[in-house]
């Protein structure tokens, strides 16, 4: 990693062979101790820790004093003289000639940076910008920025389109009132729930696989440690595919994030060692996770979803990634398609639909999509909808619509899972949940 500011070294682009070259920091003032006639001042910045190191009698008495007076989380630029220091971070420490005090923090911090006091989750959520210097939440977000990178290269590695879709729309993608309204010049419009529709009027146009990583949002009041108002989804479509096709790029994908995030350093930080998870993951299908809750002491009636406490139970069960297939379709929503019953000897009211499972929380959820017009016409009416609501999605499917399939994959859901993190808002910068609107 290097700084983007000429003649500026992070604290990792120097070490003890850097001995007696003279270097110049930047960043914030993390730590101060005195120690006698010796005054240690610990500089933070994106890389790591640098300790800049002051003798009294040895430096000027005026620098020795401002540098005694400068307040934690200042923001201050120091010029110097590396010398080997095994004791120091990283192996070196810098006798300064010079430090410009570039904005001087007030003495009250709305929380402690050094990790050593801590804070509740609010705390830090209503100080975010502060939260980011402290070196666990630092790591979460680089690790989350990997993540978005090793999704794209994955897709783009495999021809996958990155597109754009609405999010301002004037129907709701899967029916219900999870929706939030907003004013529209002189009409209602909604914040879009998912990129469906239009992910899938992009297979009738000839874009056969197609990807996109934005947010979403559901106007739903959950309160709980999983559930977000605003989040962000990877979603994918492919032509001429069924679902089985796109539920193994799902776990190839999984499994390519994983690998890609293992060997980054900030993992220590987190106290984590990541394994990848071995594919092909476990299928069972929705009848043997009934049976499985049932043997369990959890009665679910056959065309129920499964409720959280439902899920828990499987994940005791199952303690490992895993999909649950053939879902009832009166519970999924009026674009999965049904199965094939004569080829496949299933029942007449099951869909090629999938979930994705962590023992702890579901990621990602997708189907083999219907792409006859009839046949969507009347699912879209079976669900209690107006056909006429969706005009401008049904007009794709009389024009051609090849057989497709795809997902939609939560960002911050893989994220809790991976890094072992209790509460989603850990992992988003700025969270929306039923009672947060700010920052």
């Amino acid at each position: 990693m290097k700084s983007p500011i000429r003649n500026r070294k992070y604290a990792t682009e120097i070490t003890a062979d850097n001995e007696g070259e003279h270097v110049r920091i930047a960043g914030w003032v993390h730590e101060k101790r005195h120690l006698g006639g010796v005054f240690f001042l610990v500089v933070r910045d994106l890389g790591g820790f640098a300790q800049v190191t002051l003798h009294k009698g040895e430096v000027e008495k005026e620098l020795f004093e401002r540098v005694k007076k400068v307040p934690r989380e200042s923001v201050v630029a120091i010029e110097g003289k590396v010398k080997s220091e095994k004791k120091a971070p990283n192996g070196y420490e810098i006798i300064p000639e010079r430090m410009e005090v570039q904005s001087e923090a007030s003495q009250v911090l709305p929380l402690d940076t050094t990790g050593k006091v801590g804070a509740e989750l609010d705390t830090r959520l209503d100080a975010r910008f502060m939260d980011l210097r402290t070196e666990r939440t630092k790591h979460i977000f680089i690790i989350r920025s990997r993540v978005l990178k090793a999704i794209r290269d994955f897709l783009d590695e495999r021809g996958f389109i990155e597109t754009n879709t609405p999010k301002i729309v004037s129907a709701a993608t899967e029916g219900g009132t999870a929706l939030f309204p907003i004013s529209y010049f002189e009409r209602e419009a909604f914040l879009n729930q998912s990129p469906q529709l239009y992910k899938q009027m992009l297979m009738a146009s000839g874009f056969d696989k197609v990807y996109e990583i934005a947010p979403i949002f559901r106007a739903e009041e959950h309160d709980t440690t999983k559930h977000l108002n605003e989040a962000t989804s990877v979603d994918i479509e492919v032509a001429f595919v069924s679902d089985k096709e796109v539920m193994a790029l799902l776990e190839e994908l999984i499994a390519f994030v994983y690998t890609k995030v293992m060997d980054y350093p900030g993992l220590a930080k987190l106290n984590l060692k990541l394994d990848v998870p071995k594919t092909p993951f476990r299928r069972i299908n929705y009848d043997e996770a009934i049976k499985l809750l049932s043997e369990a002491g959890e009665e679910i009636e056959w065309g129920e979803d499964l409720s959280t406490s439902a899920e828990h139970t499987l994940g005791d069960i199952i303690s490992e990634l895993y999909f649950i297939t053939d879902w009832p379709c009166a519970i999924k929503p009026f674009y999965a398609q049904p199965g094939d019953v004569e080829a496949e000897g299933k029942r007449k009211d099951i869909c090629n639909a999938f979930d994705l499972m962590h023992p702890k929380v579901e990621l990602a959820s997708g189907s083999q999509r219907v792409h006859s017009y009839e046949l969507l016409k009347r699912n879209i009416e079976s669900k209690g909808l107006s056909a006429d609501g969706f005009e401008f999605y049904l007009d794709s499917f009389r024009y051609g619509m090849p057989p497709h399939a795809g997902w939609g994959l939560g960002v911050e859901r893989l994220l809790m899972s991976m890094l072992g993190i209790d509460n989603i808002r850990e992992v988003v910068l700025f969270p929306r949940d039923r009672r947060r609107l700010a920052p």
